[in-house]
């Protein structure tokens, strides 16, 4: 299962540190190496140092580089078989779509988990909750400035929309055990709420580096007593850290074991 892999590299690695695959173009020709070598090098230098690789799918479709998507997950699986790869696609639709979406996630790109949105019910989650090897990353409290526009809104409940996501998904969505949700390092309060709510359940923690969050206040706020139940994920402040061609691994691979040094301090 998904959720035991990735708790097997946090221990293999000692890391709760994701690296983030968002490739720019313009960037990795500045270093003359082409798109599939450039993400190659960039696993292999940070793949000792972390739990889980997460290629933002919207990235690769701008540049028409689906190819190189399923290239570097292959990659990923086949030198680094301990660590898992969560594919950052965000999907959300009606249940008979979900299925087609699912089947992108988990049969074409053979990603070991999937981003997804819940705003259109429980139902549209459960195509690919079925997978049940497969890891499902629930948004839930997103890193952005402007997520408390809709997901700060009180319901008749009194719980708030994402505090509403934090329950169904521990009560209602998690049939199969292998649900995590989304929560921003940017809003720790929030977060210490949705651990509360959620007990044990892993949680994908954006925002930290260039959105501003802070490790320390992420991690009083979710870590769980074991040390682990967070994934820290981090992506152009590792991928980009090295500004040539002869530094660029070396550079990804300081500033990974810097931030997963960091995190540690804080377990």
């Amino acid at each position: 299962m998904f959720i035991q892999k990735l708790e097997q590299a946090q221990t293999i690695n000692n890391s709760l540190v994701c690296v983030g695959l968002d490739p720019n173009q313009q960037k990795i020709e500045t270093l003359g190496l082409d798109l599939l070598t450039w993400l190659q090098t960039i696993v292999d230098a940070t793949a000792a140092h972390v739990c889980a690789f997460k290629p933002q799918i919207a990235y690769f479709a701008a540049m028409r580089a689906e190819t190189e998507l399923q290239q570097v997950i292959q990659y990923i699986h086949q030198n680094h078989p301990n660590v898992p790869v969560i594919l950052d696609a965000k999907r959300g639709d009606i249940g008979s779509t979900a299925e087609q979406y699912a089947r992108e996630a988990f049969e074409r790109y053979q990603a070991d988990a999937v981003t997804v949105n819940p705003y259109l019910g429980g139902d549209t989650i459960e195509p690919y909750t079925s997978h049940p090897n497969k890891g499902v990353v629930v948004l839930c409290k997103t890193s952005n400035a402007g997520s408390g526009e809709l997901q700060n809104l009180k319901l008749d409940n009194g719980r708030t929309l994402f505090q509403e996501v934090a329950h169904n998904a521990t009560h209602h969505w998690n049939q199969n055990n292998n649900m995590l949700l989304v929560v921003g390092a940017t809003y720790p309060e929030e977060l210490a709420q949705i651990r509360q709510t959620v007990g044990n359940m892993p949680l994908l923690i954006p925002g930290i580096g260039a959105q501003g969050g802070d490790v320390q206040a992420t991690l009083n706020a979710g870590l769980r007593s074991d040390g682990k139940g967070l994934i820290i994920s981090s992506s152009r402040g590792i991928i980009y850290a090295g500004d040539s061609k002869d530094n660029h691994t070396q550079g990804a691979e300081q500033a990974c074991v810097e931030l997963k040094n960091l995190v540690n301090q804080y377990r």
